[in-house]
């Protein structure tokens, strides 16, 4: 079919790979830095201009990177949101990240239509200061002239994909893009407009929601752009999972989530239920305490750095001599306590030493991805391999105690943009659709992420278990009914 190309609009930079549209080999890429706020007290880090994604993405193009491109897909940040006017010009910044000006926000909206199982039941999902939905209500309550003036919403894929297009009439987004919202249903398939009013206070134009391989549009120069979606449904497209499959992202926060056929209504709020990329599901479960649980240990044993806490940790043995950590350290969203703190017991004499505090660190926070885990398989998804992502996922501690604690295979991917790749694959989809020579409903068969390693539990995955039972039974009594999977 030819060259496709996917970009990667990330917080601080922008991505393009240029793919061979039928087998996924990356040709070239570009890459470029967003420019850097400036203004009168350098802007706040929750609101940029979403011009600096257009220079980037212009920069990150440069010297014929998309010379024969036939068609481009676009992913970008999650939870961006842009305000526009009804003439399409921007009512202020975008709003993005995990904007803490908006928490007291993300309680009044949980508040106002009657609880967390009201919000799951309505979108699949509990407001959370991130999501556009609460940052809609900050908006409102914080400055009302500009709420007042926003008559349009998007995203910012939404965004780059209407201004690659020129700014139709015509705006889209896509199922992964909308989930993510907290006024669009996974389950349903529709806006709930009425949420909007509740968070705005008004009600305002939503783009159009296409299908995974539909195009949202043809620039004047012939060049057919994708839907787009985010960058966390663009990176599971270019990782290639599928049913069976499970993500974990370890960060300073960790992520949990897996491919499903159905959406998943969690009353709890410990799911939050996202669409995929493809026309499938994606389940996330989140916990607020991963690589930051390794960072502030190797802080307090005096270490380096985390290679120094990973190999003191080898030193130790799985069980960690009975220490136990439960790392709910900024307090915790799997289970659902946002005022606690972690909790370090089972001390004796004999378990007193640095090695084993380093490994009970490994342990808790992989058993509290673990229990993450375990929330969707007690929902009936399937988990027979588990990609292990992010930095973290290279440490010989975090390769050496996965596999039991997960009891599934562990696939470590080797480096690459996968969310760039997946949105690459986007655009060789609905090229082919468009051509026919694609089916519609099945993407084009990349050969997905190639495996740095692959982990089994083997024999240790009674001892894994017995770990898990020790971090549970420590969790349960000091918690009591926190915790239901």
């Amino acid at each position: 079919m030819g060259i496709v190309a996917g970009l990667d609009s990330a917080p601080d930079f922008t991505r393009i790979v240029v793919c061979d549209a039928d087998s996924g080999a990356v040709l070239r890429q570009g890459y470029a830095a967003h420019p850097v706020e400036g203004g009168e007290g350098g802007g706040r880090p929750s609101d940029v201009d979403p011009q600096a994604w257009l220079l980037s993405l212009g920069e990150a193009a440069g010297g014929g990177l998309l010379e024969g491109v036939q068609a481009i897909g676009v992913s970008a940040q999650a939870n961006a949101v842009v305000p526009l006017d009804s003439q399409g010009n921007t009512v202020r910044p975008a709003m993005v990240g995990g904007d803490k000006r908006a928490q007291v926000a993300a309680a009044d909206l949980i508040d106002a239509l009657g609880g967390r199982e009201a919000w799951a039941q309505a979108v699949g999902c509990v407001p959370q200061a991130a999501q556009p939905v609460t940052k809609l209500r900050w908006l409102a309550k914080s400055e009302p002239d500009a709420a007042l003036r926003t008559a349009i919403l998007m995203q910012a894929h939404d965004w780059l994909v209407w201004q690659l297009l020129g700014r139709p009439v015509r705006r889209t987004t896509d199922r992964g893009g909308a989930s993510g919202t907290g006024y669009w249903s996974a389950a349903t398939g529709n806006y709930r407009t009425d949420l909007v009013e509740l968070a705005l206070g008004h009600q305002a134009m939503l783009p159009e929601v296409i299908g995974p391989s539909d195009p949202a549009g043809t620039t004047p120069e012939g060049l057919l752009i994708s839907a787009g979606t985010g960058e966390t449904m663009a990176a599971a497209f270019g990782l290639g999972i599928g049913l069976g499959d499970a993500v974990v992202s370890l960060g300073a926060s960790g992520s949990v989530m897996a491919v499903h056929r159905e959406a998943l209504v969690d009353s709890s709020g410990m799911i939050t239920s996202l669409a995929d990329a493809t026309g499938m599901h994606l389940p996330v479960v989140t916990t607020l305490n991963a690589v930051r649980t390794l960072r502030g240990t190797a802080e307090l044993l005096g270490l380096p750095d985390l290679e120094s806490l990973s190999d003191l940790a080898l030193k130790s043995t799985p069980g960690s001599h009975g220490l136990v950590l439960l790392p709910y350290l900024e307090g915790e969203r799997t289970p659902n306590l946002p005022h606690t703190a972690g909790t370090l017991a089972g001390l004796r004499r004999e378990s007193m030493k640095a090695e084993h505090l380093a490994r009970a660190a490994f342990e808790g926070m992989l058993c509290g991805l673990a229990d993450a885990l375990d929330v969707l398989r007690g929902r009936g998804v399937e988990v027979r391999r588990v990609f292990l992502l992010g930095a973290a996922a290279e440490l010989p501690a975090v390769q050496a105690a996965a596999p039991m604690l997960f009891g599934a295979q562990i696939v470590v991917p080797q480096p690459a943009d996968y969310a760039a790749i997946g949105a690459a694959r986007q655009a060789a989809w609905a090229l082919g659709a468009s051509q026919g020579t694609l089916d519609p409903r099945n993407p084009p068969a990349w050969q997905g992420a190639a495996a740095a390693q692959v982990l089994a539990p083997g024999d240790e995955l009674a001892v894994g278990q017995a770990v898990r039972q020790q971090y549970v039974s420590v969790r349960d009594q000091t918690h009591p009914g926190a915790f239901r999977s």
